[in-house]
């Protein structure tokens, strides 16, 4: 992500504020302020020159201006290496974009991303139970459920229950673009754009 992404960041946020809000991650402290759009991308940023995250806009090519549109985001994060090789993924997408196929797409490339170039061995993503559209995205990709974590994340001003799911990397030895869309495509990380 760049500073110059800050405009069309804030319009999409904006349009999406009561479509996300039931998702969000709050701080557990009130006294705490939002980061601020500027702090928020230095701090990805610098999570990725440490090895400890991978943030991505998830875009779409606009036919009528020939541009990429923002519609979303996925983050990797909680990178850790050793003995352990895994991270999470967690992701949002414009409402209005929501059951076309891009989440789950999204999450395939940048599985087949830190299973590939990135050398992970698991990734894991935890959902709130009734996130319907979230858990669909899991199913569709053949994430194991692996537990249920109480009180796992503060969200939306509240401590949350998660389902959490998993995969590694020899369960899809082909990834999950291939299986998903029956044709193999190349991921890469181009300036926190999945392309």
């Amino acid at each position: 992500m760049r500073r110059q992404d800050r405009a069309e960041w804030d319009s999409v946020r904006w349009h999406n504020r009561e479509w996300l809000a039931p998702w969000e991650a709050t701080h557990p402290e009130p006294s705490e302020q939002p980061k601020s759009f500027g702090r928020f991308i230095r701090d990805q940023n610098r999570d990725a020159r440490a090895g400890g995250g991978l943030p991505w806009l998830i875009t779409e090519r606009n036919p009528a201006t020939g541009r990429r549109d923002l519609i979303g985001q996925l983050t990797v994060s909680s990178i850790t290496r050793g003995a352990f090789q895994s991270a999470s993924i967690g992701y949002w997408v414009d409402g209005r974009q929501a059951g076309r196929g891009i989440a789950p797409m999204a999450v395939a490339m940048a599985t087949d991303y830190c299973f590939g170039p990135a050398g992970l061995h698991r990734i894991q993503i935890s959902i709130r139970p009734e996130n319907a559209a979230s858990l669909r995205v899991v199913e569709k990709l053949g994430f194991r459920e692996e537990g249920y974590s109480r009180d796992y994340l503060h969200i939306a001003g509240a401590w949350a229950d998660h389902r959490c799911f998993a995969l590694t990397a020899p369960e899809v030895p082909q990834g999950l673009v291939r299986p998903f869309t029956g044709t193999a495509t190349s991921v890469s990380w181009s300036g926190g754009r999945l392309v």
